[in-house]
């Protein structure tokens, strides 16, 4: 089996519609990795978490359900525009707090929140990364932080994993790139180059 697929549907719904997605989501082939939006509630995630642990597969073969805290296109001035006070990465840290509570594996989360986050929900909380640009990208796009597209809380590979990232989301920096063979490369390279 190789590893997975991350299926990234950002489940956000009143609990009963969330679970019966969730109880959905659970039974296609190769689901590894599963996500519901944290700012949906507490009750809303707990039953996402219910739906998981009553599926038929064994324990081993059910995916991680991870929470969606605050994406990574919004800033601090974003989230005022809709109504929630503090900062982007103060918000983040209670969403993966709540997450935890509620039972779900782990959260995604920009790369400025990864230290705080760990350092809340501890080592075994997983922790998937996206808003991740390389420094440096052979055949990319473009390269370095600079080209944030549409992402607004970002960091390099390498900062990602150094802040204790368990899974790096990278797709832009490969896919717009003139040699996307060349930017995997590089990208690998600098994950490399970053792990301990």
């Amino acid at each position: 089996m190789g590893p997975g697929i991350f299926l990234d549907l950002k489940f956000h719904d009143i609990p009963n519609t969330v679970a019966g997605a969730v109880s959905s989501a659970v039974s296609l082939p190769g689901v590894r990795l599963l996500d519901v939006h944290t700012l949906g509630g507490l009750e809303m995630m707990q039953a996402a978490v219910k739906a998981r642990d009553e599926s038929a597969l064994p324990k081993a073969q059910r995916p991680k359900l991870l929470g969606i805290t605050i994406l990574t296109s919004m800033d601090d001035a974003s989230i005022r525009k809709v109504g929630l006070s503090g900062t982007a990465s103060s918000r983040a840290l209670k969403l993966a707090q709540l997450a935890r509570q509620a039972g779900l594996d782990g959260v995604v989360a920009s790369p400025h929140e990864v230290r705080a986050i760990r350092r809340a929900c501890g080592k075994d909380f997983l922790i998937v990364v996206p808003g991740v640009r390389p420094k440096v990208t052979k055949g990319a796009a473009s390269s370095g932080k600079g080209k944030k597209d549409d992402q607004a809380r970002v960091a390099t590979p390498a900062e990602a994993i150094r802040a204790g990232a368990d899974y790096l989301v990278i797709g832009r920096p490969i896919t717009a790139a003139a040699d996307p063979e060349a930017s995997a490369r590089a990208i690998v390279e600098e994950i490399a180059s970053a792990l301990p």
